[in-house]
């Protein structure tokens, strides 16, 4: 039991919950209220600050007090053309349609599949959508024409447009209804992410740079530290498992929409959940979850994720965040970006001295209890292999020594052969040539006895002839 109690770091459900019990999901950016509570009270504390707001300038100059009412009055008046252009009024305008028409709509509505965004992108270019392109098309254009306006006012625009054109579906079911609205806002926020994106008018990207310096300098926080379950010693782990998580977690920030980004939380928050499982025989509980993903976070130090988490926070669908898996998700990592914050070293079960050794390199993580035991034995394990593959290399290199040695062998053999071959094939050519000479002077000499002999026949003739001619003559 009490090593139960030590795993993980404890977040209640109720702790999760909008602090106003309506049963919704909050969330620290909201102060711990969920978006729809967060949005009445800021509307109502700044309708209060304008009412009160003249009452209490008596002591600043009259000059100063007109500027600020005509600066909030050209605000208000902004957004109040906006609204206008929008839908004309406090409520949308209905432009009358025949049954079939509707019906024909309603059923095109109704076959788009979830999340097949280019099939509701064909139906919006239909007839029956005109009214709804128009919209959007007006809602798109003036929010790029007026995207100078502070970020939390354009976040007030797209939320007021979410609320009224989901009437335009409201003859649909709940389910098809956020089907839709999440087509919605993929369409619109793929076109404003580039205006209210990390705004000029927010503080957003100094927090992105102090929330990676803050990881950055956690780096030397082990999931030991944080109670993360390690995996069963007779488990195989192949790669780091909260690896996939990881890469979930890094691909939000290549997203558009908010409900991309938060389909890539939820990945994360899955893989997760998943190497939890793979990575302990227990069951992972909710606190098991927070730590691995606090983990995953410091691991990975995502970047712009406070930018990404404030763009999902003002321009997301409220149901996406207040409710569901998403939304459970998504408050998690609110938890654990709020936890990474605010670490210190009671919350990782260290003395302040030892904290601030860490964060100043003067010490490094230590390895503790079946942590040390299974680094020890994977060091063994490994040395063992080594040695088996040394022996491998060496018996490898005996059999090559000995190979090389049979190669030369053969090769001088054949060289001597070759040799002996080559002298025996001189030997009888000079016996040839000996020969040669030998026969070529006794044939020199049978030739001149030849040609003595033949000498000698003509003589012999010559002196036959002129015996004959004597003997004539008589």
């Amino acid at each position: 039991m009490a090593a139960e109690q030590q795993r993980g770091i404890r977040v209640t459900q109720a702790e999760l919950l909008c602090k106003d019990e309506c049963g919704y999901y909050g969330n620290p950016a909201w102060q711990g209220f969920c978006s729809k509570c967060w949005r009445e009270r800021t509307r109502k504390a700044e309708a209060d600050r304008q009412e009160t707001g003249p009452h209490n300038d008596v002591g600043s100059p009259l000059t100063f007090s007109k500027f600020e009412e005509k600066k909030n009055m050209e605000k208000g008046r902004k957004v109040n053309t906006m609204r206008r252009l929008f839908w004309g009024g406090p409520s949308p305008p209905k432009r009358p349609e025949s049954s079939e028409g509707q019906a024909a709509t309603l059923k095109a509505y109704q076959s788009i599949e979830p999340g097949d965004f280019t099939s509701f992108l064909k139906l919006l270019r239909n007839p029956s959508s005109q009214r709804l392109q128009s919209r959007c098309t007006a809602f798109l254009n003036t929010m790029e024409a007026y995207h100078g306006l502070p970020v939390q006012k354009q976040s007030d625009l797209v939320q007021d447009f979410y609320q009224n054109i989901a009437v335009h579906f409201s003859s649909l079911s709940e389910v098809q209804v956020s089907q839709m609205m999440e087509h919605m806002e993929k369409l619109i926020m793929t076109r404003l992410h580039k205006w209210v994106f990390c705004h000029d008018s927010c503080d957003d990207e100094v927090k992105d740079l102090a929330l990676q310096r803050r990881i950055r300098s956690l780096n030397w926080v082990t999931p030991h530290m944080l109670r993360v379950p390690f995996p069963d010693e007779r488990a195989e782990v192949v790669s780091d498992p909260f690896l996939p998580a990881i890469t979930a977690i890094i691909e939000m920030d290549a997203k558009r929409a908010p409900q991309d980004k938060l389909t890539c939380v939820c990945k994360c928050s899955q893989n997760v959940f998943q190497a939890l499982s793979t990575s302990n025989s227990e069951p992972a509980n909710a606190d098991d979850f927070l730590s691995g993903l606090i983990y995953v976070v410091l691991k990975a130090n995502p970047p712009r994720l406070h930018s990404n988490m404030q763009y999902v926070i003002r321009f997301g669908l409220p149901h996406s965040l207040m409710a569901g898996e998403s939304g459970y998700y998504f408050t998690n990592l609110c938890c654990a970006v709020a936890f990474i914050e605010k670490l210190d070293g009671p919350a990782l079960n260290l003395s302040p001295e030892e904290f601030e050794g860490y964060m100043q390199g003067r010490r490094a993580p230590s390895k503790r209890g079946s942590e040390r035991q299974k680094m020890t034995r994977e060091t063994q394990d490994q040395l063992e292999d080594l040695k088996g593959r040394q022996e491998k290399v060496d018996q490898g290199i005996n059999a090559l020594k000995e190979q090389l040695q049979h190669w030369v062998q053969s090769v001088q053999a054949q060289i001597d052969e070759v040799t002996s071959q080559s002298a025996l094939a001189q030997e009888e050519i000079k016996a040839q040539s000996e020969f040669l000479q030998s026969h070529s002077v006794s044939t020199l000499t049978q030739a001149d006895d030849v040609k003595d002999q033949s000498v000698l026949l003509l003589d012999g003739q010559e002196s036959n002839n002129n015996t004959c001619l004597t003997e004539a003559e008589c």
